[in-house]
């Protein structure tokens, strides 16, 4: 059995670093509000909505109940049947949100503007974005998702998945919004800047997927828990 962790007890400035990530998932979460935050700037919604999500997730880091932010880590050995807790579940899943549905709908978009010229990223993240956002919600009722299943006993493995889809995600994002930055630099407009920012985006993506898979981005090393209670690490390579 792998130890997960080497500590007894979170220090505190780990626990206080965690609420910020914390409140930008649920900050985030709602489609239509984020999509119009990125569209047009902030307005007095998104400083209400801020507000509410910052003082729930405060009061819920200062209890110990958001993943990160407990006095002690819940799970300390990999490969433990151990009953994953509520406030993790619904965690994990706003999280996978967070992760699979705007990076799904921003390619899906792209890719549209790059065929066809047309632009629609805005209406994908209305009625698209809340069926996507329900079906991981019902994959996390059907014992799916990982880190937000019943139990914590395959943690050593859903762990790296989940830091997959972190890294993945985020440095594509930021892949493609910098080619958008950068495109008229590089004397990029129009649908050329528009294939290009796809480019960015599948690239970096692929990039980044493959060496996840590989195990050689940080936390994405797996653990597979056997019905012989060993944990054996997966091999690398993709």
């Amino acid at each position: 059995m792998k130890k997960a962790v080497e500590r007894e007890r979170n220090k505190q400035y780990y626990r206080v670093l965690h609420v910020p990530i914390w409140i930008w998932v649920f900050f985030t979460l709602p489609g239509t509000l984020t999509a119009r935050l990125y569209q047009h700037g902030p307005n007095r919604e998104h400083w209400i909505w801020l507000g509410l999500v910052t003082v729930v997730c405060a009061w819920r880091g200062w209890k110990g109940r958001l993943p990160g932010a407990e006095s002690r880590p819940y799970i300390t050995f990999y490969g433990v049947d151990w009953p994953n807790l509520p406030y993790r579940v619904i965690c994990y899943t706003a999280a996978w949100i967070d992760i699979l549905v705007p990076f799904t709908l921003n390619l899906a978009g792209l890719v549209v503007a790059a065929t066809t010229g047309r632009w629609i990223i805005a209406q994908l993240y209305g009625w698209p974005y809340r069926i996507l956002a329900l079906a991981i919600i019902a994959a996390t009722a059907f014992n799916w998702t990982p880190r937000a299943r019943r139990s914590v006993q395959n943690e050593g493995a859903e762990r790296a998945w989940f830091y997959v889809g972190v890294w993945t995600a985020v440095f594509t994002q930021i892949a493609a919004w910098g080619m958008w930055r950068l495109g008229p630099a590089l004397g990029l407009a129009g649908a050329n800047l528009v294939r290009a920012r796809l480019v960015a985006f599948l690239l970096v993506s692929a990039g980044l997927l493959a060496l996840g898979l590989a195990g050689k981005l940080p936390r994405t090393a797996r653990y597979h828990y056997s019905e012989s209670g060993e944990l054996q690490p997966a091999h690398g390579g993709i």
